[in-house]
Order: C-alpha cells, then structure tokens, then sequence
C-alpha cells in the first residue's frame, strides 16, 4: 500500500505548473456546478418568456440524467481521446447545449440544450474528478479532492448572483451566453495545461456498461417522475420500482464485464461498497437544499433572495471542512471520517425541530439557529468528503482505478436524484400541498428532515467498519 503519512501542502498543489492544472479542473467542477444555480435561479423567468410551464420540472429532470450518461463516459473517453481532447469534447457538447439554451425559442428547444448540457457536464464532471488521480501526485489527492469539493461552494454564491442580475434585467438569455464565455476560457486553459499524452494510468481498456446504464437512466427517470406527481400512491410506485431496478443493476453489473462500478462496488462487507454507500447517503442528506428555500418563505416569512442564500452556509460548511480536514494526518482523519456523518445528521435533526417553528417574536433566534444547523449539515460531509474519496482512491482494485474514480459522480448524481424524489414523497404524504398552508409545511418540513437525517445516520454506521478496516 502507498505511504499515506506524507501530505503535500497548498503551495505544492496551487503554485507553478499544478497551480494552473488545478484551476483547469476546479474550473470544470465550478462550471457545472455555477451552471446548476444559474438555471435555478432563471428558469422561473424563462418560462414566463417562452412558456412550458408543465415541463418546468423536466428541466432538472433531463439534465441529472444526461450528466449521469456522461459522468458514466468518463473512462472510455479518456481511453480513447486522452485527457486533454477527452476534456475539450466535454467543453464543446457542453457549450453547444448552452447555446441552444440562450436561443431557445420554446420550451422543446430549452429542454434540448438542458440535455445537451447534462451530457457535456456530466462528462466535464466526471474527467475534472478522474484526472485528479492521473495528473498530480499522490499525497496530494486530499487538498485536490478538498479543492474540487470546495468549488460547489463557489457555485452557490456566484450561480444565483449572475442568474439573478440578468433576471431581474429581463435578460435571462445573457445569463447562458456568460456561462460560454467562462467555458471558452476553460477551453484555453485545457489546451495550454493538459499534455495531449496524458491518460489514464488503468491498464485495463475502459468499456461503457450499457446495459446498466440504461436501466439507471430508467431508474431515474422513474423515481424523478414519481416525485412530481401530488399523489402518494405514484410516489410510492415509483420509489419501488427505482430500487427494483437499483437492485437489478446491481445483479447485472457485478456479473457483467463492462462494469458500472468496480468489482465489489455492491457489497456493503467490503470497502468499496461501503464508501460508495455512504457517498450516496451522504448525498442524500444534501439533497434538503431543494426543498429549505421554501420552508424559511413560507414558515419564517424569509424573502426569496435571502431563503435562496441561506442555502449557502450548507455549501460554505461543505467547503469549510473539506479544506480543514484535507490537512489532517491517517489518525486525525479517521475520527474526522467518524464524527462528519454524526454532525450532519444531528444537524438535520436540530433542523428539524427548529425550522417548522412560527414564532415571529422570535425571528431571529431562529434564523440564528437554522443557520448554524445548515452549516453543521455541510461541515460534516465536508470533513469526511475529502478522505472517503481518497481511501477510495487507495483500495480501487488494480486496473479499475479510472473506473472507480468516475463512478464517484455516478452514484452521487443517482443518489440526488433518488432523494430528490424520497424528498417529494415524504412532503405530499405529510400535508405539503394537501392541507397545504402553513400548518401542511410545517408538517412537511418535520417529517422531510427527520427522514433525511436517517441517511447520514446509516452512513455513520458504515464508514466506522470502513475506518477500522483501515487501521
């Protein structure tokens, strides 16, 4: 096993030669990631502008699972482009749908470019995360691992901020039209700072699991469906029939020879399907950002604008122990790896009992105290994030170390999507729209945090057999 007591420092990782290496790849996470909250922020303009109110939703929808299909391409890509062509095809695809975005004519059009874009980001995703393995050393992995996690935390203060100037301009089309330009010059520095020789360093020829990628794509789609229905029954149908055919996904892929994940990817016995589950809890519990906004409008009488920013202590708490914890020897960052799913679900659980609370004589102590609870949330993913995948990294099986990389954004898209739609069953069933009002949300907000804290809660429980496996 590779000596994991050396630690490479900041300066290492973000001077010279790496520094411009490691803007190139936090650039592409922050792109992806900037673009998800500026479409957010816009997309209520959009369709006052051209329409498709019906299909406001599949804009997400549609998105998440052409990303998943290019996370999924990751591999083969840089088998057979290299890295740095592998990275301009994602740009280009990427750019493409962004500009069919910015000159949508009607809402059919609109959903093209978001799907055009789900492919280019996700595969632009998935090369940002894989070439960290390929192009730096290995002690310095966990400030590059912190480096990329930290850019989601970027996107959460710029995304709404450039979406929402041009929104409130009536000039939403501009607000993709600035995202091409950021990608162009991504573009420059992909060309300038990536050798057109460096690949991947795996020995066994990527393939593309199309099988299960189809029935993941199916999956998703299936639950993302499920989700948007105010019906109880369908959402339950759905939920079923997406971990149905999770698990028959499972079945196929660890017999299949083109794999969707590494060989024991699926056992929660061993390593890696333990660290893959609790990445995919863990993402789970994230996925309260979707739902938070609306509690603290419509329960805390917060304005748009403020509800949409608070959101960003989660990301800030995510960035904030991901950069702490980066730093941390094997001993300090085992109990960090224990300690960061317990916070976030205590967290989560805190929220739960204070967010539903109306009491206007005491705002701001609530305010107060909601903001520390949504920082807690992202600060204990954030301070297992970096060393999870890293540990992952180290007991890939040999030749499957690209393949278990890119699959890192796999099982963190599917899991989003998955709570997502959990998210939109929990909160119909607890009165969200029926009786609806503020005692419905506040029924919704209770029963939707407690369930979202049982995520990092079983997470909890599996990473300490990882730890100790570890020691």
């Amino acid at each position: 096993m590779a000596d994991t007591n050396s630690t490479g420092t900041w300066s290492e990782l973000l001077w010279g030669r790496n520094g411009l290496r490691s803007v190139a790849l936090a650039g592409g996470v922050a792109l992806h990631a900037i673009n998800v909250y500026i479409v957010a922020t816009v997309l209520p303009s959009v369709v006052q502008d051209i329409g498709g109110l019906q299909y406001y939703a599949w804009n997400m929808t549609l998105f998440v699972v052409a990303s998943i299909i290019g996370s999924t391409m990751t591999p083969k890509s840089i088998d057979a482009l290299g890295l740095r062509h592998a990275f301009l095809l994602s740009i280009v695809g990427f750019s493409a749908g962004t500009a069919v975005c910015a000159a949508a004519p009607s809402m059919g059009w609109m959903l093209v470019g978001r799907t055009a874009q789900g492919l280019g980001g996700g595969l632009l995703l998935g090369l940002s995360y894989s070439s960290t393995r390929i192009l730096f050393e290995e002690r310095l992995w966990p400030k590059a691992m912190a480096l990329l996690s930290s850019m989601w935390g970027v996107a959460t203060l710029a995304g709404p901020a450039i979406g929402g100037i041009f929104a409130q301009a009536g000039a939403w089309r501009w607000a993709f039209w600035s995202v091409i330009l950021v990608a162009g010059g991504l573009g420059v520095l992909v060309i300038t700072q990536i050798s057109a020789n460096a690949t991947s360093r795996s020995a066994t020829p990527a393939r593309v699991p199309v099988v299960q990628l189809v029935l993941m794509v199916v999956a998703v789609l299936a639950i993302s469906l499920a989700s948007l229905s105010p019906s109880v029954a369908w959402n339950v149908t759905g939920i079923v029939g997406g971990l149905l055919i999770s698990a028959l996904i499972a079945v196929f892929d660890d017999r299949s020879q083109h794999r969707l994940l590494p060989h024991g990817g699926y056992r929660l016995q061993g390593d890696l399907g333990s660290m893959y589950a609790c990445m995919a809890l863990l993402s789970v519990a994230m996925t309260a950002e979707i739902f938070i906004p609306y509690f603290l409008q419509a329960i805390q009488g917060f304005t748009p604008l403020a509800g949409g920013y608070f959101m960003v202590l989660m990301s800030a708490g995510w960035s904030t122990g991901s950069i702490f914890s980066s730093s941390k020897g094997p001993i300090a960052a085992g109990r960090l790896m224990r300690l960061g799913p317990v916070l976030s679900g205590g967290s989560l659980a805190g929220l739960a009992l204070v967010l539903p609370l109306h009491m206007p004589e005491h705002g701001l102590l609530i305010a107060w105290g909601v903001g520390a609870l949504l920082f807690g949330i992202g600060l204990g993913i954030g301070i297992t994030w970096p060393h999870l995948l890293t540990q992952l990294f180290h007991r890939s099986p040999p030749g499957q170390e690209n393949m278990a990389s890119s699959a890192i954004i796999t099982v963190q898209l599917y899991a989003l999507a998955f709570g997502a739609a959990l998210g939109g069953m929990v909160t119909n069933a607890a009165g969200f729209t029926v009786p609806g009002g503020l005692q419905g949300t506040q029924q919704a907000a209770l029963a939707l945090l407690v369930t979202l804290a049982l995520a990092p809660g079983l997470a909890a429980f599996l990473i300490r057999a990882v730890v100790r496996r570890r020691v």
